[in-house]
């Protein structure tokens, strides 16, 4: 029996007949729990079955729902990128061989596979903001680089492109057939796993899509924050929760010995095992249904990843209730929502620029934005994570226009502090566009206390 499927098994996901060849689609649905609406997660091993995220999973999708008197005006896409090799390997054991070439006859696969890469390599010649013209536009190394897109990872974002331009473009026609290059706006990290999402997602939204339309600009910061990117405050919070995190290393006897137990087994200082971070590469194991490693001294085995797991759901619980990541989520994604909503803005104007809007991101993008929004039961987020704003305007009066929330396809728009009390007040079906304006301009900074109101006095008052 393999990794994976024991794995399965443990957590009685799936029938033993199922397991035999890979996980059925079938059974596969019950791994996907509403990220706003269910309990937290207490069990580590479907934590991480979440957090891979494995392409072809049946899912539901809310994006694009509305009353038939409401047109859509824009949307706005953050999205982590897909499933990556590790950025970390544990010390003096060997690599995890996973192949970064894309095989049509491996799987996960998607149909527009091949289509994709022949059409990336005709993209040679457009236009990326530097450095994003170096990096390669898919991945292509039979024994993956460090941090590199993986097969998985391209999959999971032209399914993500494919489902929305099912919705927004078929359905909604967000975009005209001769769309042109600036009702698009495209920006990534400087990752090549992100540039190559963010294509893989816009290659399964517009396939076949004219290079000469699509500029990629470069984002040097995981925090989008561009130009006001310097909030010494933000960082005061930073050092504070990574302070309360390790405190809460400290106290936890069980990682403690987890982490000392696999430092023996691979001839390593604990400290050392711990500075290389080994859950990241023991999540590729896992994702990938790779065997844990072993050296003569032993084996890396499911109990130490279990340990480690829970830890870390652990954390996430004492996080949300000491408010400092809060904090710093409220100052750390103020300048890209406040982009967003600039963007919402000029569209109401009926502006025809900047219809769709992509962010390719990092974890550490979309975690303090579903923070920063309130959301504190959203999951972390997993593997090609997609957060979706939706601009909407009032056919019946058009002077009004909504926004809804989407993470993952889940409508989370009641479950944001900026709108969690409208439908008690309301009976409209989507939250006013002046209520997530208000919290952007002001109600962000009410929420850090103190009588900064506006994003500079924030990140610069004193005595915090």
């Amino acid at each position: 029996m393999d990794v994976l499927t024991a794995l399965l098994l443990l957590v009685h996901l799936i029938p033993v007949s199922a397991a035999k060849n890979g996980v059925s689609s079938k059974s596969r649905k019950r791994i996907l729990p509403d990220p706003a609406t269910e309990p937290p997660v207490t069990d580590p091993v479907y934590e991480a079955l979440l957090y891979c995220n494995i392409p072809s999973v049946a899912e539901r999708s809310m994006e694009g729902h509305a009353p038939h008197h409401f047109k859509l005006v824009s949307v706005h896409v953050f999205i982590r990128h897909g499933d990556r090799y590790p950025l970390y390997v544990i010390p003096k054991t060997k690599r995890p061989e996973i192949d970064c070439t894309l095989v049509a006859n491996r799987k996960p696969y998607h149909p527009k596979l091949e289509a994709f890469v022949s059409h990336m390599s005709k993209g040679s010649g457009a236009s990326f903001e530097s450095p994003l013209n170096s990096l390669p536009l898919y991945p292509n190394h039979p024994l993956c680089e460090m941090g590199e897109l993986t097969q998985t990872g391209v999959v999971q974002h032209l399914q993500n492109g494919q489902l929305l331009r099912d919705i927004y473009l078929k359905k909604h026609k967000l975009l005209p057939t001769d769309w042109s290059a600036d009702q698009l706006y495209l920006e990534t990290t400087g990752k090549s796993r992100t540039l190559q999402s963010g294509l893989a997602l816009l290659y399964g939204f517009l396939p076949d899509f004219d290079w000469k339309k699509i500029y990629f600009r470069h984002q040097p910061s995981a925090l989008f924050c561009s130009g006001s990117c310097y909030c010494p405050v933000r960082n005061q919070y930073l050092e504070k929760e990574q302070r309360r995190q390790y405190l809460l290393r400290l106290k936890n006897s069980q990682l403690e010995k987890t982490y000392g137990e696999m430092a023996k087994i691979v001839d390593v200082p604990t400290k050392q095992l711990r500075a290389a971070n080994p859950i990241d590469s023991m999540l590729c194991h896992f994702c990938h249904n790779v065997s844990f490693p072993c050296t003569r001294n032993g084996c890396v085995d499911m109990e130490h990843f279990k340990a480690i797991k829970t830890h870390q759901i652990e954390d996430e619980k004492e996080r949300q209730e000491k408010k400092l990541y809060l904090g710093y989520s409220l100052l750390g994604a103020h300048p890209i929502l406040n982009q967003t909503i600039s963007r919402m803005q000029r569209a109401t104007e009926g502006r025809k620029e900047e219809l769709f809007a992509l962010y390719s991101a990092h974890d550490v993008t979309l975690s303090p934005v579903l923070s920063a929004l309130g959301l504190s039961e959203a999951r972390f987020p997993r593997f090609a994570a997609r957060l979706i704003f939706e601009l909407w305007q009032d056919r019946e009066k058009p002077s009004e226009h909504s926004v809804r929330i989407l993470y993952n396809g889940v409508d989370v728009t009641f479950h944001t502090s900026f709108c969690q009390d409208h439908h008690k007040r309301s009976p409209k079906p989507m939250c006013p566009l002046e209520n997530l304006v208000r919290f952007v301009k002001r109600d962000m900074f009410v929420a850090l206390g103190g009588s900064s109101t506006n994003y500079y006095d924030a990140c610069h008052r004193e005595g915090f």
